[in-house]
């Protein structure tokens, strides 16, 4: 395993798509919701807590070789937005390109010809990490990281929020990140004896509800 395989998996220059992303902020913030550092703090705290855990789940799940259609279908099944399921696959297809760009994998491979249109982000995501030599406990890190700093990032373009403001928020949400990733990656290990009915299904109506609003928007600054 090489640790500096996660940090170029979770860099935010990975080509994999997530800058066009907000995770739900820009809608957030037009809705009144995310106005401030503080407030921001509330949103990522409750989207680590909810999609996050989701998320980190499936990806574990992956890397630790559960079949990667079982997890898609998964994945559909705890995302009600159809919006957010676009979003997910357009993710998930970017992601496989950059993986298989940059580690190789006969499973990649595989996971491009079965969804060319593109898997599920979180479940391309683990898929990813085994491919990078990285364990389900840095999938799981990866995707809770990927859940909080998407929307942290891109609040300082919707709100001009001082940049140091938001890269505080990440640093004081990581003992609730560790404690979410560990979470997560529990429940995939259940995965061989009780099936992907033991990941979790935690929701997020608000993000819901605001995914399917934004995607009707006439001009936005993100794609979700």
């Amino acid at each position: 395993m090489s640790r500096a395989a996660l940090l170029v998996l979770a860099d935010g220059r990975f080509p994999a798509g997530g800058h066009a992303h907000s995770g739900g902020a820009e809608a957030a913030v037009r809705a009144g919701r995310i106005t401030s550092a503080a407030t921001l703090a509330d949103f990522c705290r409750g989207r680590l807590h909810t999609t996050g855990l989701v998320a980190a789940a499936l990806a574990a799940a992956a890397a630790l070789g559960t079949d990667p259609v079982t997890l898609d279908a998964a994945a559909d099944a705890r995302t009600p937005s159809p919006a957010l399921r676009v979003a997910a696959r357009r993710l998930g297809r970017q992601l496989t390109r950059a993986a298989r760009a940059t580690w190789p994998s006969d499973e990649l491979d595989a996971l491009a010809r079965e969804f060319p249109k593109g898997a599920h982000q979180p479940v391309v995501l683990g898929l990813a990490a085994r491919s990078a030599g990285l364990d389900a406990e840095d999938a799981a890190h990866c995707a809770v990281y990927e859940s909080v700093s998407g929307p942290a990032t891109a609040t300082v373009r919707l709100l001009s929020l001082d940049p140091f403001d938001a890269t505080a928020v990440l640093a004081r949400l990581a003992p609730d990140l560790d404690r979410v990733a560990a979470l997560a990656v529990r429940a995939a290990r259940r995965v061989p004896d009780d099936g992907v009915g033991a990941l979790p299904s935690a929701s997020a109506p608000l993000l819901e509800i605001g995914a399917q609003d934004h995607a009707a928007w006439p001009v936005r600054l993100f794609a979700s």
